[in-house]
Parts: C-alpha cells; sequence; structure tokens
C-alpha cells in the first residue's frame, strides 16, 4: 500500500511535466511568425518609358482655288483615298482659255514686230558705212529693234500666266492620302478669298508627337540622338499603344529631336515616325509612345508584394541565417512583368519575405512554409 501510495503521486508529476513542455512548444510555434519567401533574381530588361503623344499626318493640306469661276465638276467621293495627281475639281475655264488666246496672238503680233524690226535694222547696217542713212537713224532702227524684242518678252510672259491661270482651273491631288468632305457644291462662285474647298491628309507612314522632360532626356541618351534613333545606350526602338488592350504592331523609329526646352513646361519635343499600312493611326489620336532600348540589361527584380513602405522609404524583409529575418532599405526601379526592379539594396539570391509581413519585425524568428514545426 504505502508504495502504490507514492507511485500515483510520481506518476502524476511525470505526466504534468510532460503536459506543460508540450504546451511550452505548442505556444513557442504559436508566436513564430509563419513566412513565405522567393529568391532576388535578376532578368534581361530592356529599360523602357513611356510619354503620352499624339499622331500627325506628314502632310495636310486644305486645297484652295487659286482662280475665279464657277465650279463646274468635282471628281471624287468624300471620305476615299486619292492618289498623286488624281483630278479634284474643276473650274469654269472659259474664260481663262479665251485669256490663253488673246496672249498667243499677242506673242505672234509680238513675234512680227521682232521680224519687221530685225530686218530694219539689218537694211540700216548695211547702208551705214555707204552714207545711206545718218548714224542717228541708225540708232533709231537698233532702239526698235530692242523695244520689239522686250514686247515679245512680255507677250510670252503673259501668255505664261494666261497658262498658269487656265492649268489652275483644274485642281488635282498634290500626294497620296484621305479627303474630307467637299466645302463647295458644284456651281458655286469660289476664288482664293472663299477658303478651303476640301483637305487631303496622309496616312502612310504617320508620326506622333511627344515630350519629355529634361531628366529623362538624359537619362535615355536624348540628348546625343540623332534622327536615326541613336543614343548613349545604343540603339532604341519606338512603339505605341492606341489604349487599353490595343497595341500598334509595327515599330518606329525617332526622326526629330527638338533644339530647345520650353521654359514652360521643362520638356522637348520629339517625333517618330510609324509604318501605317492598314491606317490604323489617324492624325490627331492620343497614343502612348513606349521608347525602349534594343539591347537588354541584366536586372535584379523581385516580386512587388514583397515592398513594404513607411516613413523612411520602400523596404523588405530579408531572410539570414537561422532565420531571422533583417529590415532592408531599397531603391525601387519600374514595374516589369516578372517582377518590381531594385537599384539599390539588394544582392542576387538573397531572400525576401513574401507573405506574413504584418507579423514580422527587425531581428524576428520566422518558420518557412514546408519546413514543418
Amino acid at each position: 500500500m504505502i508504495k502504490r501510495k507514492l507511485l500515483l503521486p510520481a506518476l502524476i508529476s511525470a505526466t504534468l511535466l510532460a503536459g506543460c513542455g508540450g504546451q511550452d512548444a505548442q505556444q513557442k510555434n504559436a508566436f513564430t511568425p509563419l513566412v513565405a519567401v522567393e529568391s532576388a533574381a535578376f532578368i534581361d530588361y530592356q529599360p523602357q518609358k513611356s510619354f503620352v503623344g499624339r499622331t500627325e499626318a506628314l502632310e495636310d493640306v486644305g486645297i484652295v482655288p487659286q482662280v475665279s469661276g464657277y465650279l463646274k465638276s468635282r471628281y471624287f467621293n468624300e471620305g476615299e483615298m486619292v492618289n498623286t495627281g488624281q483630278l479634284l475639281y474643276q473650274i469654269d475655264p472659259s474664260l481663262y482659255e479665251a485669256k490663253v488666246a488673246s496672249a498667243k496672238a499677242s506673242v505672234a503680233q509680238a513675234k512680227a514686230g521682232v521680224t519687221n524690226a530685225n530686218l530694219d535694222h539689218d537694211r540700216g547696217k548695211d547702208l551705214l558705212p555707204r552714207g545711206g542713212i545718218s548714224q542717228s537713224e541708225f540708232d533709231r532702227l537698233t532702239a526698235v529693234k530692242l523695244q520689239a524684242e522686250a514686247a515679245l518678252k512680255s507677250a510670252e510672259a503673259q501668255l505664261q500666266a494666261a497658262e498658269t491661270d487656265l492649268s489652275h482651273t483644274t485642281i488635282r491631288a498634290p500626294f497620296t492620302g484621305r479627303i474630307s468632305e467637299s466645302r463647295a457644291s458644284i456651281g458655286d462662285l469660289v476664288s482664293p478669298s472663299t477658303g478651303v474647298l476640301t483637305t487631303i491628309v496622309s496616312l502612310d507612314p504617320m508620326q506622333a508627337s511627344f515630350s519629355m522632360s529634361e531628366k529623362d532626356r538624359l537619362q535615355s541618351g536624348a540628348d546625343r540622338m540623332s534622327g536615326l534613333g541613336k543614343g548613349r545606350s545604343g540603339d532604341v526602338e519606338v512603339w505605341l499603344k492606341l489604349g487599353k488592350g490595343f497595341d500598334y504592331e509595327h515599330a518606329g523609329q525617332l526622326d526629330y529631336l527638338g533644339n530647345r526646352i520650353d521654359t514652360q513646361t521643362g520638356t522637348i519635343a520629339l517625333r517618330a515616325k510609324f509604318p501605317n499600312p492598314e491606317h490604323r493611326l489617324l492624325p490627331g489620336q492620343y497614343v502612348e509612345v513606349i521608347v525602349k532600348d534594343k539591347n537588354t540589361t541584366p536586372t535584379l527584380v523581385i516580386p512587388r508584394l514583397s515592398v513594404q513602405t513607411d516613413l523612411e522609404g520602400d523596404f523588405v524583409m530579408v531572410l539570414k541565417e537561422g532565420n531571422i529575418v533583417e529590415r532592408r532599405n531599397v531603391e525601387l526601379g519600374p514595374q516589369t512583368e516578372q517582377g518590381v526592379i531594385i537599384r539599390e539594396g539588394l544582392s542576387n539570391g538573397e531572400q525576401v519575405l513574401t507573405k506574413g509581413l504584418q507579423r514580422v519585425r527587425n531581428g524576428m524568428t520566422v518558420r518557412l512554409e514546408g519546413q514543418g514545426a
């Protein structure tokens, strides 16, 4: 009986001690945050910048009549593509045809006068050495000849002007492009003062104009950029985004860099040219212009969700030996499809926390997912 009494308290004490030890281990695990990590890694990155731009036609012209007259015919459909030299309008040419005929008659008359003056001058030239005419008479014949030649040149100039006016009664497309609506009707009296009859814009290729800040200009190498699109980092390529979900499939080329900084905005003007065979681009369209290096650069990235921000700036929690976490301030770059770029603060292969960040503090010991208790 005495042994049983001694043995029972001993068993109870051992059981209690074992229970307390298990609870301590559970509580310790409960207060050790469970986290997940990913490694910082290098990717091949094309540095790029995006800017808001607007498309422009290389050629944009208003068709204005050069002579006055009644509009006789129109030879295009509004909104269609027209080709270089295509007939657009015909102004009644009868008045100008009459002027050309009159000018031709004046030229013929002037030529006859020159012929007569030359004959008189030649006869006087033969008679002068023999005393047949006086020197003053010969000088008069010379002057008449010169006057007849001047009259011929004047008549020829008037004929050229009349023919030019006649040619202006036929209005043709100066280049290939899309024509707008006609602002004049058949039978209207048109003249240079009546204004634009219609407009034509070229569509292929198309330009996109945009501006970049002084800082972007220096960072992108645009300060050393030529019309061929070469910059400090080598060749660059230009792309367009037309809106959410609408990327433009043809690459462009920078072909213009402004010669001064706008003092009001602190930006410099640039322009890129894009092929536009399907006519997806139209003048005046807002676009996003993306300028990127053709050459890739090894760049360190981490998941964006691992980055936190406080009053000191951006930081991440780095896993060190012994599952201890350490705060690390970082300098961020742009966001990419593979993650956010880290400019400073991390090295390749270092592990950053991506889960359980709310319960983690600098210097804490953590548990990793998949490593058990």
